[in-house]
């Protein structure tokens, strides 16, 4: 180590970083540079990272903002860092990660490896039909609002290494550039998009949130995805408890919850009687609310169950519209718009059907049939203005090749015509 060099980072963990990021691909940042851009000049540009990050030298530029429309009409900030910036904070990520990882809270779900959305989905299923009360927590602006001292406290209780106290602080501190290029200035939160903030976050809310319910709650489980947490109560008294307790301590680590989301949720099934107003909450996608079921094809019961949420099924059938199959001119076939289709129906078969699937196979047979239906009475004359003829004559096809669609192999197609 010299003083031309103070900290001491791998030449290795830059290139290994640079693969993870290409990996992940992503939009270019304020620099306007791509990932293709970037590799044109490959070891020169890594060879920058290393030099900068080990002299303690390296300043990340402003992170370029992007609004995300959201379903109820407000916009979400994504921030986009450039490719260098994504690679010096996978750089952090890759050193910060193992050292924190061991500590986190075994509920804890978001980001982490070997972990997954689906798990902490199928976490809260089981604990709602064990406990009668949830407790549906909406953190606002979670992202936005992450104490930088709290946050550099619990980055610094677990490593004592300089370069990352440096670069985390610079990264917490480095301003968001707007769409008219103006800049705006940061103090407190980290945003989304970035290689190191959904690590940050999961700090954070591990001694805000987890370690706090462990010590001070410890008989009430519950499933968190970053800022998605949901607790499970044996009793209303209780669930009123635990929903103060928890909003005073999120108060003292300056984050607020919106009181207008939150909620305190009767896990509404058979075998429970008494009535409460909210029956229903939204987890990672999915509606928890009573729903008829079977057991092994035989009695049928309600119990209180998840399935495709009404805003993810909307998004859904907001993508489909805006494939605009029905006036693809190089779809000449069922075959072509197969090969497109079906790659995304597998993707949200695969996470909104693992629970209760019957309900997200009718939502897809329900968009992409209709979908498939313009497209043939645009493509053939004989079922111009003639909708009953082609859904007629998409189920016999559909019951002729059963596997060309995926939708049909899995039993959602419409029925053979005559």
């Amino acid at each position: 180590m010299s003083e031309a060099k103070p900290f001491s980072i791998s030449k290795h963990l830059v290139v290994e970083a640079f693969r993870r990021v290409k990996a992940n691909r992503g939009a270019a940042g304020v620099d306007g540079q791509s990932l293709e851009a970037f590799e044109k000049d490959l070891k020169d540009n890594l060879y920058k990272v290393w030099n900068r990050m080990s002299s303690g030298s390296y300043f990340p530029p402003p992170v370029r903002l992007v609004e995300i429309p959201k379903g109820d009409g407000r916009t979400r900030p994504l921030g986009i860092p450039t490719v260098a910036d994504r690679i010096a904070q996978m750089v952090v990520k890759q050193t910060l990660e193992p050292l924190v990882e061991p500590f986190f809270h075994r509920d804890s779900y978001g980001y982490r490896p070997g972990k997954s959305a689906l798990d902490a989905v199928g976490v809260a299923r089981k604990r709602c039909w064990s406990m009668d009360w949830v407790v549906d927590l909406d953190i606002r602006d979670f992202f936005g609002s992450l104490d930088h001292d709290l946050l550099m406290k619990a980055v610094k209780h677990h490593t004592d290494l300089l370069w990352i106290h440096l670069y985390v602080e610079r990264w917490l501190q480095a301003p968001l550039q707007r769409a008219d290029g103006a800049l705006q200035a940061r103090t407190a939160g980290t945003p989304q998009g970035g290689v190191i903030s959904p690590l940050l976050a999961n700090l954070f809310m591990h001694y805000a949130f987890d370690e706090w319910m462990r010590r001070n709650l410890p008989a009430v489980p519950f499933e968190r995805y970053a800022d998605d947490v949901v607790l499970h109560c044996a009793s209303l008294a209780q669930a009123q408890q635990v929903l103060e307790a928890v909003r005073g301590r999120l108060r003292e680590c300056k984050l607020e919850l919106n009181l207008e989301k939150t909620k305190i949720v009767y896990c509404k099934d058979d075998r429970r009687v008494g009535e409460y107003s909210a029956h229903s909450f939204d987890f990672l996608g999915y509606t928890f609310r009573p729903r008829r079921s079977q057991v092994l094809g035989r009695r049928t019961f309600v119990g209180f169950l998840p399935a495709i949420s009404d805003k993810a099924a909307k998004t859904i059938r907001a993508t489909v519209r805006g494939w605009h199959l029905a006036t693809w001119r190089n779809a000449q076939t069922l075959n072509a718009l197969a090969r497109w289709v079906n790659p995304f129906v597998r993707g949200w078969v695969a996470y909104y059907g693992r629970f209760y699937r019957s309900k997200c196979l009718e939502i897809l047979g329900r968009c992409l049939t209709g979908a498939l239906v313009k497209w043939a009475m645009r493509k053939y004359k004989r079922f111009r203005g003639r909708w009953v003829r082609a859904y007629r004559w998409l189920g016999c096809v559909a019951a002729r090749d059963t596997g060309l669609f995926v939708l049909w192999t899995l039993g959602a197609r419409p029925p053979a015509g005559r």
